[in-house]
């Protein structure tokens, strides 16, 4: 297939702006239904004006068909590979946006957000590993974070565009917003055609030559025989036959241990994308107008408008990490992150308990500096996460596993929510307070710090062992050096044997 001639820091930005469109059809997507369902539209009049239980369900049973996407991934998308899964997302999107877009019933619109949910799933379970494969270590934390930030890009669009097509009347009024999404995942198919395959994921196949290719243009230069494009290759072969001593792939390594620590890294995987959605990040998000409306008595009109500026606001903050996760770290911008959300938390919970109008507003600007806490921590975190830490023999299955998990508390905040308002009100706040404050001390004992290694330096990350894997005792969370500059150790040398190198000298050593 032909590939775009390109090389160097042109071919990463090529692919970090093929993975940004995922991103931004991901966060369009996730946005778009929130400014059409709950309010006398033309929507509701269309579809038999659905009660709030029916509502919630157009809402999640998206999140279940993304839940299935990411399955399908864990299963089949080491098979596949990186560059053909996402293929499927975005041709599975403009499938479901097709359905979604002709609804006359709501078994057809169920059956259009279930279609689009898959294809949803299979492009954020890929989309983070096929980024994370193909950039340096120094670059990989802000290329993913301007993911995630064009996620929330996305969802500005979908809230102003369904808040200005409100006042129009006729079906265009929400056909429009749900098939616009397709001019995404169109533009998406054709930008990931034209682009290689993750060069991890072609050695790991047996494809040596063409990951030879990819490396070279990569790396800019123009000969698979540089020796920048050997060392590489050789990195990445060296990472992979160690990880492949037990032989094929099975199942059962997910549970494994030891040096490696495949375990460890899943729980890791999955537990950074639970933290994400209890910190009540949908909550605001995609019920935004909800809240708005029910816990804080604002009108629908005004609640919508607050619900785009919101949106704004989360993503100007969703710019700050671009400049801060490779020059910090991971692990400061977690806690800050989780800290700050719990503070706004039991401030909007305090000035809400009060009963005035003018609290109320000020519980308003609690939400929005949330959402700066939450643009600059665990919104990209999760998604960059993941795909650092796992090794290349099972980064597509840890990162499907974590978007699993992800989409099934998506859905299960989703659904819990608005119940939770309606019976306890303004109380929601203090659980997920809570819940944040938690997240701090899991963050410090168990999360290893991966700013600015390169994928298979990652892979020693827990030689340390222990409960924490080493991350208790290390400064700053990190448990591994930098290979590229490695500390001078002194070392008694052998004085009954010649070296002819320094390189002798070194591996002696």
């Amino acid at each position: 297939m032909w590939i775009l001639p390109m090389r160097g820091k042109a071919m990463v930005w090529a692919i970090t702006a093929c993975c940004c469109q995922g991103f931004l059809l991901l966060g369009y997507d996730q946005g778009v239904m929130s400014g059409i369902i709950g309010a006398d539209n033309q929507f509701g009049h269309d579809f038999g004006n659905p009660d709030a239980t029916a509502q919630g369900l157009i809402v999640a049973i998206y999140d279940i068909g993304c839940a299935v996407g990411s399955l399908i991934v864990f299963f089949w998308g080491e098979r596949i590979g990186r560059k053909r899964m996402i293929m499927m997302g975005a041709a599975t999107m403009i499938v479901g946006t097709a359905i979604l877009t002709s609804s006359t019933t709501r078994a057809q619109l169920y059956v259009g957000r279930i279609v689009t949910g898959i294809g949803n799933g299979f492009n954020s379970s890929s989309i983070p590993v096929y980024q994370s494969e193909t950039c340096g270590g120094a670059i990989r934390g802000a290329l993913v974070c301007l993911n995630s930030t064009i996620t929330i890009v996305g969802l500005v669009i979908a809230y102003w565009l369904d808040y200005g097509l409100s006042f129009v009347s006729g079906p265009v009024q929400w056909r429009l917003p749900i098939g616009f999404q397709a001019v995404f995942a169109l533009c998406l198919l054709l930008q990931v055609a034209v682009l290689p395959d993750s060069p991890r994921w072609l050695l790991a196949h047996g494809y040596e030559q063409e990951a030879s290719k990819v490396i070279a243009l990569l790396e800019d230069h123009d000969s698979i025989d540089h020796p920048d494009v050997i060392q590489a290759r050789k990195e990445i072969e060296k990472s992979l036959a160690q990880e492949s001593e037990g032989g094929p792939f099975r199942y059962s390594e997910l549970l494994h241990g030891g040096p490696i620590g495949n375990f460890r890294r899943i729980c890791l995987c999955v537990a950074v994308n639970v933290m994400q959605q209890f910190t009540g990040s949908n909550m605001i998000n995609y019920l935004a107008p909800v809240v708005y409306q029910n816990t804080m008595g604002l009108t629908r009109n005004l609640s919508l408008i607050l619900g785009g500026c919101t949106s704004i606001t989360y993503m100007f903050a969703s710019f700050i990490p671009l400049w801060t996760v490779d020059r910090f770290g991971r692990r400061p911008l977690l806690m800050i992150s989780a800290t700050g959300l719990s503070v706004c938390f039991i401030l909007a919970s305090i000035l809400l308990s009060i009963g005035t109008r003018p609290a109320a507003f000020a519980a308003t600007a609690m939400v929005f500096i949330f959402q700066i806490f939450l643009g600059i921590g665990f919104l990209p975190i999760p998604w960059l996460y993941p795909a650092e830490i796992s090794t290349t023999r099972i980064r597509a299955r840890g990162s499907a596993i974590s978007s699993f998990f992800n989409w099934m508390c998506v859905f299960a905040v989703v659904q819990m929510t608005p119940p939770a308002i309606a019976n306890i009100d303004w109380r929601v706040f203090i659980i997920f307070a809570v819940f944040n404050a938690c997240w701090v001390p899991i963050v410090y004992f168990f999360f290893p710090e991966t700013r600015g290694l390169e994928l298979e330096e990652i892979d020693h990350i827990f030689e340390k062992g222990g409960i924490t894997g080493g991350v208790w005792s290390s400064k700053g969370g990190r448990t591994t050096a930098d290979m590229h500059y490695p500390p001078v150790i002194p070392v008694e040398p052998d004085l009954g044997k010649d070296f002819n190198s320094d390189e002798e000298k070194l591996e002696h050593a």
